[in-house]
């Protein structure tokens, strides 16, 4: 799997919506009501991460997920980063 260039990461974000590019990552911060529906978003995404065998930087304060995608072992985005996000988007439909 190779890193994706500028261009690329610029079509991928406008794919992705309040998605933006911070630190070699693509990043976004959900909110939801309280706690429990933001651990319940965590844990579909944790089961899709897992499937994919892709694990996102995240953390939780409250009823905020703050998620981070980068390929670590390519030193930064690649096709699968913007895969996981896509499927964490569907996620919230």
């Amino acid at each position: 799997m190779r890193l994706l260039n500028n261009d690329e990461m610029i079509h991928a974000l406008k794919q992705l919506p309040d998605w933006h590019l911070h630190e070699g990552a693509i990043q976004k911060e959900f909110t939801f009501g309280d706690f429990s529906e933001a651990f319940a978003f965590m844990t579909r995404v944790a089961f899709l991460a897992e499937k994919m065998d892709h694990h996102p930087d995240w953390n939780n304060t409250y009823n905020r997920v703050h998620i981070a995608l980068m390929t670590h072992d390519k030193g930064g985005l690649t096709e699968l980063d913007v895969k996981l996000a896509t499927e964490i988007e569907k996620v919230l439909v």
